[in-house]
């Protein structure tokens, strides 16, 4: 069964960096993206990236662009979301997921969704 793992959430300052990994087990062929979809408290769920599977193009939501980077290691099964630059309006719980909707921006698109780790951005 396919199962997806988040880890390097925390509690960082402004202006500081994180990286998110995301550990994949399993296989199904409804898993062309790998996107990264995070929750504010009180908020609805916001797409934030994706990657895909089969050549490893990336896109972006304008918030992000610039500060967060996509990059995956196929030897490890693991994707990984740098993230520079924090801001306080990054804080969420942040979920990778993944799905078969070539480049899905929709949190719809994605059929498999990990447990979530939590990033906090405060002086």
């Amino acid at each position: 069964q396919v199962q997806l793992v988040e880890s390097g959430g925390g509690l960082v300052q402004p202006g500081a960096s994180l990286r998110l990994s995301c550990t994949v087990s399993g296989f199904s062929l409804d898993m062309s993206t790998i996107g990264w979809i995070r929750q504010a408290p009180g908020k609805e769920r916001e797409w934030v990236s994706c990657i895909s599977s089969s050549d490893g193009g990336t896109d972006y939501t304008d918030s992000v662009k610039g500060r967060f980077t996509l990059s995956r290691d196929n030897a490890k099964n693991t994707h990984y979301l740098q993230m520079d630059s924090l801001k306080p309006e990054d804080t969420a719980v942040y979920y990778c997921a993944a799905g078969a909707i070539f480049y899905g921006r929709r949190t719809a698109d994605y059929y498999y969704w990990g447990q979530g780790t939590q990033v906090t951005v405060s002086s």
